[in-house]
């Protein structure tokens, strides 16, 4: 429960610190994200309960990753190693899947890296992203079927597929086993 309230805290923080980097009113912020201004506000205050798609709409429109909303201050490491048991699930579906956000790397133009599992017949109907955006999925393990602007492909253990970000895009767990992949998210340059 610490490790949550210190989580919301921070992107609490981040939140703030970019609307107001971008010049938006709660406001405007609200309207460009499609989110309330009342659920603003108390994500401001460290209250409430994001959920993932919220945070995805925020950060497309702060122009910045879904990490960079909630990663605290960089402490200066060369190496950066992160296990997938010491980051919550951003997302859980009522079957088990889940998705972590595992880490995002620094430049102008940062990287997401994302690891999901998907139990069989799940899915998660993602909001479309930011122009610019690419996002690349690889099976580790198990069946998927990636539904692109209402195109199924299926990908299985060893394949690898890439698309544009911005359409219209869900994963769902296909065949008997669950599925274990690994996401990267390819974020434009910053303005």
């Amino acid at each position: 429960m610490v490790e949550t309230a210190a989580a919301l805290r921070t992107v609490a923080h981040n939140v703030r610190a970019a609307r107001t980097r971008a010049g938006l009113s709660l406001e405007e912020l609200g309207r460009r994200a499609q989110v309330s201004k009342g659920a603003l506000v108390a994500l401001e205050k460290a209250q409430g309960n994001p959920n993932l798609a919220t945070l995805v709409r925020l950060a497309d429109t702060l122009g910045i990753s879904v990490s960079a909303l909630m990663q605290g201050s960089p402490e200066g490491r060369v190496v950066r190693v992160v296990a997938a048991d010491a980051v919550a699930p951003l997302w859980t579906g009522e079957r088990g899947s889940e998705a972590r956000l595992m880490l995002t790397t620094s430049g102008p133009a940062p990287v997401e890296v994302w690891r999901w599992r998907l139990e069989p017949d799940e899915e998660y109907p993602s909001h479309p992203h930011q122009a610019g955006v690419v996002e690349t999925v690889s099976v580790t393990a198990g069946r998927m079927t990636l539904i692109v602007d209402g195109t199924e492909h299926i990908l299985e253990a060893g394949q690898t597929a890439t698309f544009d970000g911005d359409a219209s895009h869900t994963y769902r767990g296909s065949g008997m086993e669950p599925c274990d992949l690994i996401m990267t998210v390819h974020l434009p340059p910053a303005p």
